[in-house]
């Protein structure tokens, strides 16, 4: 692999000047959590969820954010009418398929959403990402076990197959397109630490999907920022519960220079 430069805090100062409204579905353990990621970012997030007026939130959104993370049959539901109509209005769809590999449910429930819906970005850990591939591996719950596979091919298969972009998060994360690849290497343990931050991700994606055409870049460059802020945290942080604060912060108050110097982007 060789080093790559992508200008990631450029994609933020455009969350913070447009403001981008960001619809989530997603799951009832991290929304509070979710929620705040994107507004320190500079976004503004909503997280409607009733049958009722999923399509119509959808429809004044500029990316859409769905996590199967606490899934009920009405919920996966809910988010294939919200994915509709934001397929008709032409925004991203960002699928966090959180502890796919765990149940029959779960998996069930991807595919249905995959099959049915136009998915822009998928996003998870190998675990998930295998499962979704076909491959017959289990996920520990919602956490990461262990894949034999080589992770930057799985994710440029399933890319391929489903013509969408591919999030592998994890020590290193992937993002492809199937052709275009990039791994970031930034981000520290204290990540694995807490509850929340794989959903978080999916939020920051989503968040730089909403500002950016290129998929592949906006993922690259949400993940750049919130884990360059995620090792700028852990220096000024005592243990998990002072990182998760110390992290928005970090976030909130991200500069350019943070962000050029300490980027470790690779292809």
């Amino acid at each position: 692999m060789e080093k790559a430069k992508i200008n990631a805090f450029q994609l933020l100062e455009k969350v913070r000047t447009d403001k981008p409204v960001i619809h989530h579905l997603t799951n009832w353990v991290t929304i509070y959590d979710c929620a705040n990621v994107v507004k320190v970012f500079g976004a503004s997030p909503v997280m409607a969820h009733a049958l009722e007026e999923v399509a119509e939130m959808s429809a004044i959104a500029s990316a859409l954010v769905l996590n199967i993370g606490t899934l009920t049959v009405d919920f996966i539901q809910a988010m294939k009418i919200a994915a509709s109509s934001a397929n008709k209005k032409g925004i991203p769809v960002i699928l966090d398929v959180c502890g796919a590999g765990a149940t029959a449910l779960r998996d069930k429930s991807c595919l249905e959403i995959l099959d049915e819906c136009r998915i822009n970005i998928i996003k998870g850990n190998a675990s998930e990402i295998a499962r979704i591939s076909g491959l017959d591996v289990k996920t520990k719950g919602v956490d990461a076990n262990i894949v034999e596979s080589d992770l930057k091919e799985l994710a440029k298969e399933l890319a391929s197959k489903r013509k969408s972009i591919v999030v592998i998060t994890g020590q290193e994360d992937i993002v492809s397109d199937g052709h275009n690849d990039y791994v970031i290497k930034n981000g520290n343990a204290m990540m694995g630490d807490i509850v929340g931050t794989g959903c978080m991700a999916a939020s920051v994606i989503g968040t730089f999907a909403a500002v950016e055409r290129d998929l592949v870049l906006a993922a690259a460059s949400g993940l750049v920022c919130f884990e360059v802020a995620s090792e700028c945290a852990v220096n000024k942080s005592q243990g998990p519960g002072s990182f998760k604060e110390k992290l928005y912060d970090c976030i909130y108050f991200l500069d350019e220079k943070t962000v050029n110097n300490m980027q470790k982007v690779y292809r």
